[in-house]
């Protein structure tokens, strides 16, 4: 993504007084030049609308999409400085699905949120048949206005699905999601004109599921999109389909769904196994990753359900069907979710720590997700630094645990190489090990790492529950500007450096970066 210089000038138009207009301008364009050359997002696109070459390798060239769903993506220029690039998505199903959804919790919920659940809840699930996506506006804290918009959006939606059909009974058909800015209104009429153009493009093709999946887009580097086939015991001779995409780089914080996503398959699910089974998806996927420790207003991640396949109804998880569909969910979702940590604003390592031999689930889940929000872990590890006090830190000031969770001669700590080769460990027992800071460098100079915490069963010893968050590194703030070549720029006129990375510098070098 770009710097914003023309934000960075600010804090040097304050110094034109103090130092003369000329010499101020100096001074900003050296500086700016550093803060442009290390700030600028590692794996960022040489081009506007180009997928980076270290993430070209997560863009699917191909794919198997539920039967009976169709996608188109089109551009509307919901931003006016968006000229070229899709930025409505339309997914419809030919037959009326069973949907289920879960949103953020966020205080501010976005419009559209609003809008979604409430049809959700009038249908009890069952009859929805589209969902209606932009990006470049997120419609969130737009009051009255932005309700209105997010329910024109929907019904515009479920007038093109009525010429053929007729209208919908009872609430609307269509979800409707928006990402973007926040506190700024849709050109909701060029959007209401553009949705039956994007109806008109609806197809199977991957092409057309990729544009949808780029549509939705916003800081994202590349779209993400994924798609299997898969069987279930009741019925070995049925090849069904999932498909899902998502989008999102920055505000990532779980706190139910995470940005925007959206999953499709064409077996039998109704609404009632739909949900819960969502749900307990989302807990181990969606809701077990972080980047940047911030929840967003627009939250929210469907799933729809059309039963084109055919196939015995999965009425519920506990069957034979529901506990194979509830893994296949799971693992599918993990997945997916795991794109949005690749792509994190800022992001240098995919990090998954993993909490083993806890005395729960909630415990383990807990703990992983302290050590995946704490800035000293993930500035640790982004100047490759083996500092595996930071992750104890972590564990130790975890909120909301249950008496003897975490017995310190009993917790021990490893870092575990993703080529396979053994892994270093750390902590055993509460006691510290001589680490070897060649190898340790070696491992943190890799992309993946795996973070291993383990407990040892808890206080009772016969704790066995694990869980996993995956997460990134921070760069924004240690690699805003190099201190000492920065220094040398400002030193001869009088001025501290560290005036410069105050912390209304540094909130305003990362506010250029949104």
């Amino acid at each position: 993504m770009s710097f914003n210089l023309d934000l960075v000038a600010t804090y040097f138009s304050s110094l034109s007084c103090r130092l003369g207009p000329k010499t101020a301008t100096n001074l900003y364009q050296r500086t700016s030049k550093t803060a442009y050359k290390q700030h600028n997002r590692l794996y960022s696109a040489s081009a506007p609308g180009s997928v980076p070459l270290s993430k070209q390798k997560y863009v699917p060239t191909s794919g198997t999409y539920p039967k009976g769903f169709l996608a188109s993506g089109i551009h509307v220029g919901v931003k006016p400085s968006n000229t070229q690039f899709p930025d409505l998505a339309l997914l419809t199903s030919l037959t009326p699905c069973s949907g289920a959804a879960v949103f953020t919790k966020n205080k501010f919920q976005a419009a559209p949120v609003t809008i979604s659940r409430r049809i959700l809840e009038r249908r009890s699930g069952e009859g929805v048949r589209a969902i209606i996506v932009n990006s470049g506006c997120a419609n969130a804290v737009t009051g009255k206005g932005g309700l209105d918009d997010a329910t024109a959006m929907g019904s515009t939606v479920d007038s093109c699905l009525a010429r053929s059909e007729g209208p919908p009974a009872g609430a609307s058909t269509t979800l409707v999601m928006s990402t973007g800015v926040i506190g700024q209104r849709l050109p909701i009429s060029k959007i209401l004109r553009a949705i039956p153009n994007a109806y008109s493009a609806l197809s199977s093709t991957h092409t057309d599921w990729l544009l949808a999946a780029r549509a939705i887009c916003t800081t994202d580097t590349f779209p993400k999109l994924l798609s299997r086939t898969f069987s279930l015991p009741s019925s070995p001779g049925i090849t069904y389909s999932l498909a899902g995409m998502t989008k999102g780089a920055g505000m990532i914080h779980p706190n139910m769904a995470t940005l925007l996503g959206m999953l499709f398959t064409d077996a039998p699910i109704p609404a009632k196994t739909l949900q819960p089974l969502l749900a307990h998806a989302i807990n181990r996927s969606f809701n077990a990753i972080s980047v940047d420790g911030d929840t967003s207003t627009n939250d929210t991640l469907a799933f729809l359900a059309n039963g084109a396949a055919g196939g015995r109804p999965i009425t519920s998880s506990d069957s034979e069907d529901g506990r194979a569909i509830t893994e296949i969910i799971t693992s599918f979702t993990q997945e997916l979710s795991q794109l949005v940590v690749r792509d994190g604003e800022g992001a240098t390592k995919f990090v998954r720590v993993r909490v083993i031999n806890a005395s729960s689930f909630h415990d383990a889940r807990k703990i992983a997700s302290t050590i995946a929000r704490s800035p000293l872990v993930k500035t640790a590890l982004y100047g490759k630094d083996a500092n595996w006090g930071r992750i104890l830190c972590a564990i130790g000031y975890t909120d909301g645990l249950r008496l003897g969770a975490v017995v310190p001669e009993k917790t021990s700590v490893s870092f575990v190489p993703t080529d396979g080769s053994t892994a270093l460990k750390l902590l055993v027992k509460g006691e510290p090990e001589s680490v070897d800071e060649a190898r340790a460098g070696k491992i943190l100079e890799q992309e993946d790492l795996e973070i291993l915490v383990d407990l040892g069963g808890g206080e009772g010893g016969g704790g066995k529950e694990e869980a996993s968050y995956w997460f990134c590194d921070f760069s924004h703030v240690s690699t805003v500007l190099d201190y000492t070549h920065t220094q040398d720029i400002l030193t001869p006129y009088g001025l501290p450096y560290d005036e410069l990375f105050s912390a209304s510098f540094l909130g305003l070098l990362r506010m250029s970066s949104q």
